[in-house]
């Protein structure tokens, strides 16, 4: 069949197909010819597409390389305690372990003289803070957290919990909580009831505000300021490996408290005691 004989259909079918192959390799041999030319040859821009504008090419932007999930493994969920149905009175750990705690601080006239005795003999302790004496002395608790001691919470204003209701009581453990996270960065993981009054609320709370409940083995009673050598007397009959002792730096006349702890203190580490601070993952 010639081309003469073709049908019109056909044919203009492969005239279609030849003019299509011109057009590419008449293009193709336009950017042959422009890239020798180099420079000097003016070469016509491509016309635009059909369409919206290309959006212009952005910098690379670190903000929008970073992972959505962040840098970093992912954060643990905070710790819960278990709530239970009575305060710690112990602390176990290895050889003659002993913690030294003082309540109701801190007070500008006795903590800072607690604190630099303890840091002369390089003993870490624990400091139950009242909140609203917490607020006014927030460099107090910072130094505290600073120099290795825990800061615990004993109610912003150190009423009987028993006697409160539930929102009072939260407020009260909740307001502190918050202040001592204000002055040194962490909440606090340890909780004491004033009088040593608790009751299935106080326990719940401080569960729900992440706080394990500490109460003392030995009490020293200088808060009914007997005499620095009482002091003394108390806590050296009642050293015994895993004991709480329980003192005071505020709520009153507090000098024979400072004054006992200066003499207790190197007899309790010459007879071997290793004085520290809880540590919740041993109870």
């Amino acid at each position: 069949m010639t081309k003469d004989q073709l049908p019109p259909r056909l044919l203009t079918r492969r005239r279609l197909l030849f003019a299509g192959a011109a057009a590419v390799s008449a293009a193709g041999t336009a950017g042959v010819l422009a890239a020798v030319a180099g420079d000097d040859a003016p070469v016509r821009a491509a016309a635009p597409a059909a369409g919206p504008p290309a959006r212009p090419a952005q910098k690379p932007s670190s903000y929008r390389l970073r992972p959505l999930t962040g840098y970093g493994p992912p954060r643990a969920a905070p710790h819960r305690p278990l709530v239970r149905h009575a305060p710690l009175l112990r602390m176990p750990g290895r050889g003659r372990t002993m913690l030294l705690t003082f309540d109701d601080g801190p007070d500008p006239r006795y903590t800072p003289h607690v604190l630099d005795t303890l840091r002369a003999y390089d003993v870490r302790a624990t400091f139950f803070v009242c909140g609203e004496m917490a607020d006014y002395n927030k460099d107090l608790v910072a130094r505290m957290a600073d120099e290795g001691h825990v800061v615990g919470n004993h109610t912003w204003s150190h009423p009987l919990l028993t006697r409160l209701s539930r929102r009072r009581m939260r407020e009260e453990m909740e307001r502190t909580s918050d202040v001592v996270e204000d002055a040194c960065g962490e909440r606090p993981a340890w909780f004491r009831a004033p009088y040593g009054a608790w009751n299935r609320t106080a326990f719940q709370l401080g569960a729900d505000l992440g706080m394990e409940p500490l109460a003392w083995t030995v009490d020293t009673l200088d808060w009914t300021t007997p005499g620095t050598r009482r002091i003394v007397h108390a806590v050296r009959d009642g050293a015994a490996p895993g004991v709480v002792g329980l003192s005071h730096d505020a709520g009153g006349d507090r000098s024979q408290s400072v004054a006992a702890l200066r003499t207790y203190l190197p007899e309790l580490l010459d007879a071997g005691y290793h004085l520290t601070v809880p540590d919740p993952r041993l109870v």
